[in-house]
């Protein structure tokens, strides 16, 4: 019973992996530096895509925070003296990248 279970286990992983996308997570980002809080990953799931939002001041980068997010949508406005940019993705890793 148990090397059954296990294989389905197994099955069901590899299964996941291969029809999800693997995005990075990080919840604070700065240009100079590399992940200061929350770093990881995560798996896509249904309606979800691989974010990233990043905050400019006078075009330059400020903060990058990263996740896995449900019905993502690109947007950009401006606020405060400041650009902020939310991107969604589709591949492995592709919510990392300045």
């Amino acid at each position: 019973m148990n090397k059954h279970f296990l294989l389905l286990f197994y099955l069901t992983c590899l299964i996941m992996e291969t029809t999800s996308t693997r995005c990075i997570i990080c919840h604070l980002r700065t240009r100079t530096d590399r992940c200061r809080r929350g770093f990881g990953v995560c798996h896509t799931q249904k309606n979800e895509s691989c974010m990233s939002l990043k905050i400019f001041q006078n075009d330059t980068l400020q903060v990058l925070y990263t996740v896995c997010q449900k019905f993502c949508k690109n947007l950009k406005y401006d606020f405060n003296n400041r650009t902020y940019v939310h991107e969604c993705c589709y591949y492995n890793s592709c919510n990392y990248k300045f």
